[in-house]
């Protein structure tokens, strides 16, 4: 379970609250790809990784207009499906590290939080009001291991639909008896989470370390 910081420096603190007011024009600015920005994503990482950005910024402008489901739909297999799952500690020679959706894609690999992350802001782009979503620690109860979803709730009372790597079906919570929640969070909020429901609000998301150096890092680089 990531490390909660009690004492966030003020500098973090003000890059938080830019974040939080410019986050969707943050994103839409390093989603404007030109022909620069790919042929440097090519020469770094190959064709293969130009085509993701290419093909990433094409699902976000085309679903716009989409109904919700059927944008969780394409933006789960999205990512499912043209990312590799990785560990950290083979990729970037970190325990544990969460990359910015430009990271996922560029590298073409990543873990569980990645998966959950860029799926997250890919539907913020999209028009998905953000307290529909929340990024979900869970443990995986066959594999005994640590795990992370997103989770989106329709209503506040809803039982949240699942987007996971590991399963490629959205289902209901409910039919998901594999996933013990332990908590969650957005761009707004921290919750102690509970099987069915929101769960506890017990204060902002910058209460999680990894979080905020996480949105520190996308204000500061694309990749």
């Amino acid at each position: 379970m990531p490390a909660v910081n009690k004492g966030a420096l003020n500098a973090a603190k003000i890059a938080i609250i830019a974040f939080s007011l410019c986050c969707g024009i943050a994103l839409a600015a390093g989603l404007l790809i030109d022909q620069s920005l790919l042929d440097r994503v090519e020469k770094k990482y190959g064709a293969a990784a130009k085509q993701r950005f290419v093909d990433w910024q094409s699902l976000i402008e085309n679903g716009k207009s989409w109904p919700e489901a059927e944008k969780l739909e394409r933006v789960n297999n999205f990512f499912n499906g043209n990312v590799e799952f990785v560990d950290d500690i083979i990729l970037w020679q970190k325990t544990d590290y969460w990359a910015a959706p430009t990271e996922f894609l560029a590298k073409g690999a990543g873990d569980c939080e990645d998966y959950s992350i860029a799926k997250y802001f890919t539907l913020v782009e999209m028009g998905v009001d953000e307290s529909k979503l929340r990024i979900t620690y869970v443990k995986a109860l066959a594999l005994n291991q640590a795990h992370m979803v997103l989770t989106y709730f329709d209503s506040p009372r809803a039982v949240p639909l699942v987007l996971d790597n590991l399963k490629p079906s959205i289902v209901p919570a409910t039919q998901r008896s594999d996933l013990q929640p332990v908590y969650s969070f957005n761009g707004t909020g921290l919750w102690l989470a509970k099987s069915k429901g929101s769960g506890q609000h017990v204060g902002g998301s910058d209460r999680l370390s990894m979080w905020t150096e996480l949105k520190l890092r996308m204000l500061e680089s694309p990749f």
